[in-house]
């Protein structure tokens, strides 16, 4: 846990950039109630960013790899990100929360960032378990393969457990759903926010403890619910990684990004209980 005062807050935004439909309850949950509603997966990139930094959370993915995986692009990541005022050719810092297809395609898009990834996520990404296709399914050889490139021209910056990059932005290892699964806790002046990222891709899966099916341990999974809501403020403080929620519970940060973007260092609207 960070100790170093957080000083000046951070602010913390979702960008919405491409949705999966039509998913029932069986591909979103184990163990649940197959009567249940399946949602949607929104599909996000996050930024960070105060006076002297700027933080990019994960890169997603562009048209190539949602033609193939019949994924609905909205837009490119970049394309969303310079609506936000954030120029992709100036950004120092990108944090990959784990190397999805759908969070750390489109890294060449980042010409001059750093890329902090875990120790454990690259060798998982990169080793023996690659050889079992359910565990591979989510990847995309051609993005480990960039991923690698930009490893051995020295923009690679690896973490092995709980950091704090900068007072006031922490990664923690959380694993589960992959091996080296970080997520992100951002000093905001709501307070600490967790961005979860893949611990919990919907609200449902981390309020009734069901894990989403796509899972290299569900231990680790299981328990990454409990690390992720200790590290923030409240529940209402841990943001997951696919629930199409997050945009009708947080506000755009202008009109004009209504349904493009919101923001996260403010407090959400009352989430609908069941």
């Amino acid at each position: 846990m960070p100790q170093a005062t957080p000083g000046e807050p951070f602010e913390l935004f979702a960008l919405y950039y491409a949705r999966h439909s039509g998913r029932s309850a069986a591909d979103n949950v184990i163990g649940g109630d197959l009567h249940d509603a399946g949602s949607d997966l929104a599909y996000f990139v996050w930024v960070a960013k105060r006076s002297d930094r700027v933080f990019v959370i994960d890169t997603g993915f562009a048209s190539g790899e949602a033609n193939r995986r019949g994924r609905d692009l909205l837009r490119r990541p970049v394309e969303g990100l310079a609506l936000l005022g954030v120029d992709p050719a100036k950004v120092e810092d990108v944090i990959l929360t784990h190397l999805h297809y759908d969070h750390a395609g489109t890294l060449d898009d980042f010409a001059g960032a750093r890329f902090h990834v875990q120790d454990a996520e690259a060798a998982y990404a990169t080793g023996r378990c690659m050889c079992h296709d359910f565990l591979k399914v989510p990847f995309h050889v051609e993005d480990i393969v960039a991923f690698v490139r930009h490893l051995y021209a020295g923009r690679v910056c690896f973490h092995d457990g709980a950091v704090e990059v900068v007072p006031g932005l922490s990664l923690h290892k959380v694993g589960g759903h992959t091996a080296g699964l970080q997520a992100v806790r951002v000093w905001t002046k709501r307070g600490w926010v967790v961005v979860a990222s893949d611990v919990a891709h919907l609200y449902l899966n981390l309020h009734r403890k069901l894990p989403f099916p796509a899972v290299y341990n569900v231990a680790e999974l299981l328990e990454g619910y409990r690390t992720v809501t200790a590290l923030a403020d409240s529940p209402d403080h841990v943001v997951p990684g696919h629930d199409p929620l997050v945009m009708a519970l947080y506000p755009a940060p202008s009109p004009d990004l209504e349904g493009i973007a919101v923001r996260l260092d403010v407090a959400p609207r009352p989430f609908p209980r069941a």
